[in-house]
């Protein structure tokens, strides 16, 4: 039982005792019917999975909290179950209903959504676009035009009833259906019609031709000077998007071009894009995307750089900084059939596939842009360092490290070293250092990477012993000297140059020593007296304590 998008777990005194917080639990409420629905299991507590084997539920503890939901709370639907666990223990399950078509809020005013493990409060601005965006969680049910369910594709309704079968994770029980209960379970249809999502995936190409809005894709090449070079469109609405994943992926002949790098005696070649990043892109461009927007895909492929433009915006709770770890879908039902058909990774790990691709390869991470009616999300080409590129490789072939594990010492390979702020914003951790044991996993554990300091100011940096063997080669540098080192060069600099200001120092000791580590340096010799200051702030001035200089 873990807490996440749709679960979370409170213990038994929110409802029941002398401290009680009602209001805790109709927020909670709110912010979960406001998203995708899902289950508050009270009478569990944070740091645990079960209940206490003696924990006791009464009928009064279930009408209460039956009956104080819907008094604190406006538009959220709740079943409330009492549950005896196998190893003993009660606890209470309130299956929290998502508000499809109209926003959940507290009687006293106040609006949540569900993002993540936290709940979390909804700017007026916020407010407006959960609004807007009600509209694009009912379109894939809705039969906007009247196509009738014997008008399909026959071979796209034949390769998706193939492809069902083929899955590994679809149950037995679903594949055993016959095709017109396929198509009712996955909601391509309603009744004699097709839904705006079976038109989508199985319709004829004249009437995903009229739905408003069919996906479009275009692909532009660039020259250096940023000329578009060649141009490739698809259209014509004869494919679904797993056919126009495919036909992306298969027909552009760029996606074979690469960098040959030396391997031993032979040579290999390390694609630009590789398949897994370039699909699972395609993929949330079309999952996420509102289908009430017009608007379409662009692949904008430069010299160095790829981009992929997508209309509206990131589902809301989602942001450019923690888009690593939100989940949130915008069209639950076309999320579940690319995910079934593995056209993409479940929900929340899609971004997740591609850190690890990446820096599996020693590039850089995604960058991800908001704009004002669509968002971009950028890939580099080039490979920051062949050596770093080989000890992954090795890395990745003598440990069966999982996937966040990989990405956390991706990460450390390209920098050197990281301290633990700096670590929590590039996973973007919202600057919290106690996650990063999630991240690391068994890194420190198997000698990996080592770590010194402490709390935000703790830095970590893969093994002398781990780069050894893996035969690294990167160039010697001043970022993760020794804290009596740089003291050292600090004072044999102010030695040469007295009365300097702390960017001079930083500039002739090395740029690559990370600032926090000069300035924490600086102030601490300060205190201990063997340095002294004139100036304020920006202009402050070192030199050497006259005691300090004999």
């Amino acid at each position: 039982m873990l807490e996440g998008q749709h679960q979370d777990r409170k213990s038994l005194r929110l409802i029941h005792g002398t401290n009680t917080d009602w209001r805790e639990l109709a927020w909670m409420s709110v912010g979960m019917a406001n998203a995708h629905g899902g289950s508050l299991l009270l009478g569990i507590e944070d740091d645990s999975s079960v209940p206490p084997k003696d924990q006791t539920v009464t009928d009064a503890m279930v009408d209460a909290v039956r009956k104080r939901i819907p008094q604190l709370t406006v538009n959220v639907a709740i079943d409330v179950q009492k549950v005896t666990h196998d190893r003993g223990g009660q606890y209470i399950v309130v299956r929290v209903l998502p508000s499809r078509s109209t926003v959940a809020a507290t009687t006293d005013g106040r609006y949540a959504l569900r993002v993540g493990d936290e709940t979390r409060t909804l700017m007026p601005e916020d407010l407006i676009r959960l609004t807007a965006e009600k509209s694009a969680f009912s379109w894939e049910t809705t039969v906007s035009r009247k196509v009738p369910r014997q008008n399909v594709s026959g071979d796209q309704l034949k390769a998706f009833v193939a492809s069902v079968r083929a899955s590994d994770r679809i149950s037995a029980f679903v594949k055993d259906k016959e095709v017109p209960e396929l198509l009712d379970h996955y909601l391509f249809t309603d009744g004699p019609w097709l839904t705006n999502l079976g038109v989508l995936w199985v319709g004829r190409r004249e009437d995903r031709a009229r739905l408003l809005y069919a996906p479009i894709i275009q692909f532009i090449r660039y020259d250096a000077d940023g000329r578009k070079i060649r141009k490739q469109v698809w259209d014509d609405f004869s494919m679904n998007p797993r056919e126009l994943i495919e036909s992306v992926w298969h027909d552009l002949p760029e996606w074979k071009e690469g960098d040959e790098i030396r391997d031993g005696l032979y040579r290999k070649n390390v694609p630009h894009y590789q398949k897994a990043v370039i699909r699972e892109l395609l993929a949330n461009a079309l999952v996420h995307r509102p289908y009430t927007t017009r608007g379409d895909i662009f692949i904008n492929l430069h010299p160095e750089r790829l981009e992929i433009h997508n209309p509206g915006l990131l589902p809301l709770g989602v942001t450019p900084d923690n888009i690593l770890h939100a989940s949130a879908k915008r069209n639950i039902h076309l999320a579940k059939v690319f995910y079934d058909l593995q056209l993409m990774e479940q929900e929340g790990s899609g971004y997740d596939r591609i850190y690890e691709s990446l820096l599996l390869s020693a590039k850089r991470p995604p960058s991800v842009e908001e704009g004002a009616d669509r968002v971009a999300v950028t890939v580099r080409s080039r490979i920051l360092k062949t050596e770093t590129l080989r000890f992954m490789e090795q890395v990745n072939d003598r440990y069966e490290l999982r996937q966040r594990e990989l990405i956390a010492l991706g990460l450390l390979a390209q920098h050197e070293a990281l301290t633990a702020l700096e670590f929590t914003r590039l996973l973007e951790l919202e600057d919290r250092p106690e996650r990063l044991r999630d991240w690391l996993g068994r890194l420190l554990t198997w000698g990996l990477v080592t770590a010194s300091g402490r709390t935000r100011a703790k830095t970590y940096r893969v093994a002398y012993s781990v780069l050894q063997n893996a035969g690294f080669e990167g160039a010697t540098t001043l970022k993760v000297i020794e804290p009596y080192r740089l003291q050292e060069l600090i004072m044999e600099d102010l030695r040469r140059h007295p009365s300097s200001g702390y960017a001079e120092i930083h500039d002739r000791i090395g740029r690559e020593i990370p600032e926090s580590r000069v300035k924490r340096m600086l102030y601490s010799l300060v205190r201990k007296g063997i340095l002294t200051y004139s100036g304020a702030r920006r202009w402050r001035q070192y030199s050497i304590a006259r005691d300090s200089a004999k």
